[in-house]
């Protein structure tokens, strides 16, 4: 019997990455950041792209985000994102009546996960939105592969049922995570440089 299974069709996590051909990758930034306070991590942006890549051909990374201009450390942490891989898409923010802010980025995505099928083999998704599950279906019917990594909790059972993979954030939290900074070893630097590096990183 178990020799029998042995020999059955099934396909290893690994190979099933080797079959994902070229990747592009559409990031629902407070999505992510949501995700993340709730796992008590910080991701560090330069090991996510690495862990969602994972050695296939990278098209393109998108980040969408919602944008507040006045805040300083947002647009330098948006630049740094912009020079180190990712394609930056920014709504301003909106005030709701309860005085939240929030900028609803889903109609990008869907369209940008639209338009550019036929250019990708498999995109994936890093959203739980249950508004992108039409999105997601329509992109599988033409052809390409979807993968949706998020958090288990926040993510809508309609996404993860269209998906042809998914991954929980909370599997992957200890590859995509800053480490501790004690853990690098820098020389001290001049109290002003250090400032930009903090703004920077």
């Amino acid at each position: 019997m178990n020799s029998n299974m042995e020999r059955d069709p099934i396909f290893t996590p690994e190979q099933v990455l080797e079959n994902r051909g070229r990747v592009a990758i559409f990031i629902d930034g407070s999505n992510l950041f949501y995700a993340a306070l709730q796992l008590g991590i910080e991701i560090d942006y330069t090991k996510l792209l690495c862990r969602l890549t994972a050695g296939s051909r990278l098209l393109r990374s998108f980040f969408y985000t919602g944008v507040d201009r006045t805040n300083e450390k947002q647009q330098g942490f948006l630049l740094w994102m912009r020079r180190n891989g990712y394609r930056v898409v920014a709504k301003d923010l909106v005030q709701l009546p309860d005085g939240s802010k929030k900028a609803n980025l889903d109609v990008e995505i869907a369209v940008d996960m639209m338009a550019l099928v036929g250019s990708y083999d498999t995109a994936i998704l890093v959203s739980g939105d249950g508004d992108l599950a039409y999105a997601v279906d329509a992109v599988s019917y033409r052809g390409a592969r979807v993968e949706v990594v998020s958090l288990r909790s926040m993510t809508s059972d309609n996404l993860i049922n269209v998906a042809d993979r998914y991954i929980d954030l909370d599997a992957i939290k200890d590859d995509i995570k800053k480490s501790p900074r004690q853990g690098y070893t820098y020389h001290p630097l001049p109290h002003a440089d250090e400032e930009r590096l903090e703004k920077e990183s």
